[in-house]
């Protein structure tokens, strides 16, 4: 299936919007009227590729958000962090700079995100004064993607950015320039303005338009109104400095997860998306561009194939053009690597998400794997070798980023269910994800259920189970860091993976059953490496003694110098929940007429 080019869509409606003389033979005139831009399907539809077109500059999705956003946790680490100073570095060690080089500018994806909702804004307005939306089904399903494109792009500006302007109406001379709200306040707004997106989007595959996963669906809306929920019940840094739970009683925690267990029940119980019954055709599917909607990816943000940096900045690294890829790109974002030994060997979850590889030098008709460092273990979910097709661009791979899925659906449900009705009505949830990462070793998998169902207390089952179970399914995924910070774990949890860290450096304590070395080959296809001493119970004695196998020291980087500090201390430089969102940047606030700035942050 042919991707949406959604950049040459959006020029297309513009010369519609522009033009006196287009394919549907517009009245004569600059510009085409409000009635019937919102009246007219194919116009209307110009409408939505307008918003998405945000999403793919520069400094906006493409080459800012999707990489920096969700760093540093215990599952996702920035490439080059231990060079703690660097501007890069301080996007994700919890200690930015309100000028920082990496996103200070008036292009970046604040900006972007504000630019897509108030043509989101515009939208609205003109489809309920314009839009026969009641009779209209195919304008009803646009507005409602209007409505829950506004409330994703909300949501993503409260994970970066924390409390800010609650903009809901299209920009007036005496709302261009709003200070923060609250972020109850926008929670509550996005909440409410996705129930409403639900009574007019379809279901997947129930219409031409919602048989690819590149154009919202109504699974999708209620899959991200639940996970809104989930973080306007959790712990949220509010404006006035203060970490807590909401006070505000239309959000409260109960009403919250009440909406998470029927919004993500729903889905489940009416077969309104799958698990698939492998882990790793997920992501082969992702990069094979596979847009067939209705299966586990519920919703793609859609690049063209000259836009976006998926693999480019999160993927397995190639360091050469080779048979693969056109670029020699990768490795951007790193796992942390702990992740890798909190799997089990049997876990099928584990070598896709994790590679303890890269590729080397190489030609543009071969390739070979290279062993890594203990360091820089890559993202496996984002391959330029699962791609359908080579990439030739030097700065994009045009992969789409998936922003949900169904196992996440599941868990959410396993999550609210367990708050509402306890551990035991949440194990029916937690084996559907269990059962699946351990496919053919169904041993392995009641295992883990026995072990789970030890669990009577909810706040334990939620921090051994599904805690971690959100951990080795979601890993690359870019959404750890929500979770801990709704759960108030965000400070825990990076303090005991610096311990961690060190742990494993020294193979210590969880770690001494693990060498030292790690032991490779290249295998007889003259690509790929078999690797020995990556699991629990391998011995340097016996990797030492593999006939043509060469060994590496597998330590984390200690060097320091300068600015570099070991693995470990790169984690974070403040106290994490202190400063848990970017800052405004300084451009923006020096152009708000004073009405922003990042005082509750300490800045």
């Amino acid at each position: 299936m042919k991707k949406i080019n959604y950049i040459g869509l959006f020029l297309a409606a513009l010369v519609m919007l522009n033009s006196c003389k287009n394919a549907l033979d517009a009245p004569l005139k600059s510009s085409i009227e409000d009635k019937e831009l919102y009246s007219t399907v194919r116009l209307a539809e110009g409408v939505i590729t307008g918003i998405l077109q945000t999403f793919a500059e520069t400094n906006s999705y493409r080459g800012r958000y999707i990489a920096l956003y969700g760093s540093n946790t215990d599952t996702e680490m920035l490439s080059g962090a231990t060079s703690f100073t660097a501007e890069k570095s301080r996007m994700g060690n919890y200690n930015t700079n309100v000028n920082n080089t990496q996103m200070n500018a008036s292009t970046n994806v604040y900006a972007m995100l504000y630019s897509g909702i108030e043509r989101a804004n515009l939208a609205i307005k003109g489809f309920k004064t314009h839009g026969d939306i009641e009779n209209n089904a195919q304008l009803a399903q646009l507005y409602g993607e209007v409505l829950t494109l506004r409330a994703f792009m909300y949501m993503d500006l409260i994970k970066g950015f924390g409390n800010v302007p609650a903009r809901f109406e299209p920009v007036s001379n005496e709302t261009l320039n709003l200070p923060r709200s609250d972020m109850d306040v926008v929670y509550k707004q996005i909440i409410g303005d996705l129930a409403e997106a639900e009574k007019y989007l379809a279901w997947p595959n129930a219409t031409n338009r919602t048989r690819t996963v590149e154009n919202i669906n109504k699974a999708f809306a209620k899959g991200l109104r639940a996970r809104i929920a989930l973080m306007a019940g959790g712990y949220n840094m509010h404006l006035d400095g203060t970490t807590r739970l909401s006070t505000d009683p239309d959000l409260a925690r109960n009403k919250m997860y009440q909406i998470v267990k029927d919004e993500c029940l729903q889905l489940i119980n009416e077969n309104r998306g799958t698990l698939m019954p492998s882990f790793q055709t997920v992501f082969q599917n992702l990069c094979k561009e596979v847009l067939t909607a209705g299966q586990e990816s519920m919703w793609e943000l859609p690049f063209a194939e000259g836009r976006g940096r998926v693999i480019f900045d999160l993927g397995v690294r190639h360091a050469d053009k080779d048979k693969y890829t056109g670029q020699a790109r990768g490795g951007n974002v790193l796992v942390n690597p702990t992740v890798w030994y909190e799997y089990d060997k049997e876990d099928t979850r584990r070598n896709v998400s994790v590679t303890p590889y890269g590729w080397g030098p190489a030609s543009p008709t071969t390739a070979k794997q290279a062993i890594s460092t203990l360091s820089t273990m890559y993202l496996g979910k984002y391959r330029y070798e699962w791609m359908a097709r080579r990439v030739t661009s030097d700065n994009d791979d045009g992969v789409n980023w998936m922003v949900m899925r169904f196992a996440d659906v599941i868990l959410m449900a396993a999550e609210a269910i367990n708050e509402i009705d306890g551990p035991a009505a949440a194990l029916p949830q937690v084996k559907k994800i269990v059962d699946r990462a351990y496919g053919s070793n169904t041993a392995n998998a009641a295992a883990y259920m026995t072990y789970a169902a030890s669990f009577a207390d909810k706040q334990q089952f939620l921090d051994n189970v599904i805690a971690k179970q959100r951990a080795l399914e979601f890993v690359g995924e870019m959404i750890r860091k929500q979770d801990l910070i709704r759960w108030n774990k965000l400070d825990a949890a990076l303090a005991t993976n610096r311990t961690n860290l060190q742990d494993l450096h020294n193979r210590v304590n969880n770690y001494a059953q693990w060498p030292t070395k790690v032991y490779w080959k290249l295998n007889a296809d003259n690509e790929t490496l078999d690797i020995y001493g990556l699991d629990k119970g391998d011995t340097d004695v016996i990797g030492a003694a593999k006939t043509g196998y060469t060994g590496v020291d597998w330590k984390l980087s200690t060097t320091v110098s300068g600015t570099s500090v070991e693995t470990w201390n790169s984690l974070y430089v403040k106290q994490p929940s202190k400063q848990p969102h970017w800052p405004i940047w300084q451009v923006f606030l020096e152009a708000s007429d004073g009405k922003l700035n990042n005082s509750y942050l300490g800045l």
